[in-house]
């Protein structure tokens, strides 16, 4: 509740404040201008941080004023307020430091682990279940569907730990990225129990006291779940496109690329150094010193979910718990366990526990600066009223069937300029909710038969946030979700965004049904079959070797070796 107040103050604050100083009388197209010059010089060039600078910059040239000394003003507001700002913002939020923590903890315990053979060890046991590459994206996946609580730890253990399995089976990194990305916040933001919820359940409530409506918010979360299209497709699209074989355009020459031995573009966005992350010579393959850790990971920040949380029920403990807070207990105790596990058992020293949990710490070093650029682009646009100059092309009137679809489109399109999900949410939630209300009445509708139509508007919003993030290059989870399996973040969005505009073309399509009246329960098996159908239509088996043998690594050597049987 705490977090949704902030949001929607901030975002209320933004819209009532003049966006430039100098862009002219009629600002609102010009404020679109810094993430559609980020995210096409990043499509263009393939290089992030050039491209997120760029972004940041041209926002703060507009802040400024469309000047000559603007622009050199701009250019120094750049470090001096935008990215300082993004660590350390002036109402005191610590979210963005808390996320920054989180992550350099993660990055030190798989440093550890790496060094101590534990990551080795994984690699051991599970390449007994993946025998084969459609084997591995499938283990993959359902690991995704395991890390349920939080879409950043997701990515980064999922990543971090599946990714020297998946090399060894020569799928791309491209591949992971997009099997992690696909399988972080769509299920965080479907589970019952997440980090997410507190935050969604706190928007919902909010918009329903502003249109004057008395029903529980959770209620309306679990009812609007059915009308949850694209996390859902999503979802399924990540294990029919394992199961199939069966690849869409440029992701399946990436995989026609690693089954020739080169399973990434870019060697050097791999997660640090070989020489740094590699186990220490001698250093046994044990699987324990890498479950443990991770097991400690996942309980204690399931656990301090339910310490900082308030409330009756399960679901409204964790739904109002301290999420950072969480997650930097479960990680630092991780990292603990850790190294005096790999101390104890005389792996490594002292001293080259340290070495190898600051190697991995080295390892998440542009991810990090990466998140604060694109929270700084984000700060920008947040100042240039760039997510209320989108909601605001929805007009004032809207035929009521439309309603959904347009909701959805314009979450997306908000999401993917902005890249944040959440940011979205919180502006969007506001809106959508008493324009469903009064579309609905002006319609005739009134009474309980406006709760289908309020259902969906809520779900769209949350489902088209999560859209737009997925296809952004400067969102955060993008970025996490590909630096974390060793792939250039450009790479990640050009692969996963023709399986993100199927689920979504698709989403689009039901939620059109939806508003003509279609029951939910009519349009899921359609919307499934449409998905599948997508993929037989769009996708071709990647080229493989003729025989289906079984995959045999040697550790030892790193080599992945195919044998019959």
């Amino acid at each position: 509740m705490g977090i949704a107040t902030t949001l929607t103050t901030a975002v209320a604050h933004a819209a009532s404040t003049t966006p430039t100083e100098g862009a002219g009388s009629d600002p609102g197209w010009v404020s679109v201008l810094p993430p559609v010059v980020a995210i096409a010089a990043a499509l263009l060039s393939r290089q992030v941080l050039p491209s997120l600078f760029l972004g940041v910059w041209v926002g703060a040239w507009l802040v400024q004023g469309l000047t000559v000394s603007g622009l050199w003003f701009g250019l120094l507001d750049v470090p001096n307020r935008w990215v300082l700002e993004a660590i350390a913002p002036p109402d005191g939020d610590s979210s963005h430091a808390s996320i920054m923590i989180f992550t350099i903890l993660i990055g030190g315990l798989v440093g550890i682990i790496a060094c101590n053979g534990g990551t080795m060890g994984i690699v051991k046991a599970v390449t007994r279940w993946t025998t084969s590459r459609r084997r591995g994206q499938t283990v993959t996946g359902a690991l995704g569907l395991v890390i349920f609580f939080d879409d950043y730890a997701n990515t980064l253990v999922i990543g971090n730990s599946m990714r020297p399995v998946t090399d060894r089976l020569r799928i791309s990194r491209e591949k992971l990225a997009y099997i992690v990305d696909s399988t972080s916040a769509p299920v965080a933001s479907l589970a019952l129990i997440s980090t997410w919820i507190g935050f969604e359940v706190g928007l919902i409530e909010e918009a329903l006291a502003s249109a004057g409506i008395d029903e529980s918010a959770y209620g309306v979360f679990v009812s609007s779940l059915p009308y949850r299209f694209y996390p859902v497709l999503a979802l399924l699209l990540v294990f029919a496109v394992a199961l199939s074989g069966r690849d869409i355009g440029s992701m399946r020459r990436a995989e026609q690329r690693a089954l020739s031995g080169q399973v990434s573009r870019r060697d050097d966005l791999a997660s640090g150094s070989d020489d740094e992350l590699a186990a220490k010579e001698g250093a046994p393959h044990r699987l324990v010193n890498a479950v443990v850790p991770l097991l400690v990971l996942v309980g204690a920040t399931l656990g301090f979910l339910f310490v900082t949380g308030e409330g009756s029920g399960v679901r409204e403990i964790v739904g109002s718990a301290d999420s950072y807070a969480s997650l930097i207990y479960g990680s630092i105790l991780a990292v603990v366990v850790a190294g005096v596990m790999t101390v104890a058992q005389r792996v490594l020293s002292l001293g080259e526990t340290v070495r190898a949990w600051f190697a991995g710490v080295k390892s998440v070093i542009y991810v990090l600066i990466v998140l604060v650029l694109a929270w700084s682009l984000s700060a920008v646009a947040d100042e240039l009223g760039t997510a209320d100059y989108v909601a605001g092309l929805l007009g004032d009137s809207i035929a009521p069937w439309l309603l959904p679809a347009v909701l959805f489109v314009v979450a997306a399109a908000t999401a993917f300029a902005t890249g944040t999900s959440w940011g979205t949410m919180a502006i969007l939630m506001p809106l959508a909710v008493p324009l469903s209300v009064a579309v609905s009445e002006l319609s005739g509708v009134t009474g309980e038969a406006l709760l289908p139509g309020l259902f969906a508007a809520v779900s769209t919003v949350l489902a088209g946030a999560v859209w737009g993030d997925h296809v952004s290059p400067i969102s955060d989870t993008t970025v996490l979700s590909s630096l974390a399996s060793g792939c250039d973040p450009v790479d990640h969005v050009r692969t996963q965004m023709p399986y993100a505009f199927l689920a979504g073309g698709v989403s689009v399509v039901a939620l059109l049904g939806v508003g003509a009246g279609l029951p939910w329960w009519v349009v899921w098996p359609l919307a499934l079959a449409a998905v599948l159908g997508g993929l037989r239509l769009l996708g071709r088996h990647t080229e493989e070797e003729p025989d289906h043998g079984r995959v045999e690594v040697d550790v030892r050597e790193g080599a992945a070796q195919r044998t019959d049987g």
